[in-house]
């Protein structure tokens, strides 16, 4: 039994995409793994769900806190509502969790890994963006950044924060590969607006490999980018998506695409697909981070081949 087997992860948001991943790789590194969740019970994994009125009776047995609790940016068109529901499921749970190991004196966690996103940096043509870059403008970016926010008072408790901003995540099922490669197998793939927007991604497994390197690792702490190496642009990611799947791609217009998404998804459609960034992982690469899929031919060729 190794040393990880005595330790105790607590994960918020541990039944979504990426969270169920990553309770199973927490399992096999011999750690024990429970969830916090709306509703008691075990998962299909067999991991405890425990309630989030149970916090403070499960704080004092923990190790390491990881949070990615959050409603779906991409579920739902984006009302009032719907914005205001994105933005509080993610500041207040943030914030429960900080004031859980404030009150949690004796024997507090020593690390509290908080998601954020790379929406934090706004949108950008061509400039590299690296950790040390500054915050953009927009919906998504104040967000991320209210996200952040709600977690640094956990560093004056000498709890060690590392605020993982993660790029567009590939998986098999999940998550932004499905939805891409569906209007390509029926013939119907297109780049989207001109094409040029930054694209930064990551596969799950690196995401998760980096995840539980931040529980082992004490080099890892503040503001790390989760994105591969080599972001692309959404152009060169659909033609390699297309090449995959062995689909041509349409020479659409730019407005038509825009003027589709627009119609279909509101405001959403220029936050999350029409812009984007060329985000790098500066910090990772500093750290000696080997990405398993750094490319994203390497990504679609697993995900899809």
């Amino acid at each position: 039994m190794n040393e990880s087997s005595a330790k105790h992860i607590l994960v918020a948001g541990g039944t979504g995409l990426v969270g169920s991943r990553l309770c199973q790789e927490l399992l096999n590194s011999g750690y024990r793994v429970s969830i916090l969740s709306r509703r008691e019970g075990v998962s299909k994994e067999g991991i405890p769900l425990l309630s989030w009125n149970a916090l403070d009776q499960i704080i004092p047995s923990v190790y390491a806190v990881i949070n990615l609790a959050g409603e779906g940016i991409a579920d739902k068109r984006w009302s009032s509502q719907r914005k205001a529901a994105i933005r509080s499921s993610r500041t207040e749970t943030t914030s429960r969790l900080v004031d859980a190991y404030r009150r949690c004196s004796d024997r507090r966690p020593g690390i509290l890994i908080n998601a954020s996103a790379i929406g934090i940096y706004g949108s950008h043509d061509g400039t590299p963006i690296d950790e040390n870059s500054g915050v953009g403008l927009g919906f998504l970016s104040e967000v991320c950044q209210d996200w952040e926010a709600a977690a640094d008072p956990v560093s004056t408790l000498g709890v060690r924060l590392v605020k993982v901003r993660i790029g567009i995540v590939l998986a098999r099922s999940g998550g932004a590969l499905p939805k891409m490669s569906l209007p390509i197998r029926f013939f119907q793939g297109a780049k989207l607006g001109n094409g040029q927007q930054g694209f930064s991604w990551i596969h799950l497994d690196d995401l998760v490999s980096i995840l539980i390197h931040c529980i082992e690792n004490d080099q890892y702490q503040g503001v790390l980018n989760a994105t591969s190496p080599f972001p692309t642009t959404n152009e060169t990611f659909t033609r390699l998506l297309g090449k995959q799947l062995r689909r041509p791609i349409l020479p659409v217009p730019a407005f038509v695409t825009r003027s589709v998404l627009n119609l279909l998804m509101g405001e959403m459609a220029d936050a999350m697909l029409l812009k984007g960034a060329f985000v790098y992982p500066k910090i990772l690469q500093n750290l000696g981070f080997r990405f398993k899929f750094a490319r994203p031919e390497a990504a679609m060729k697993d995900l899809l081949g």
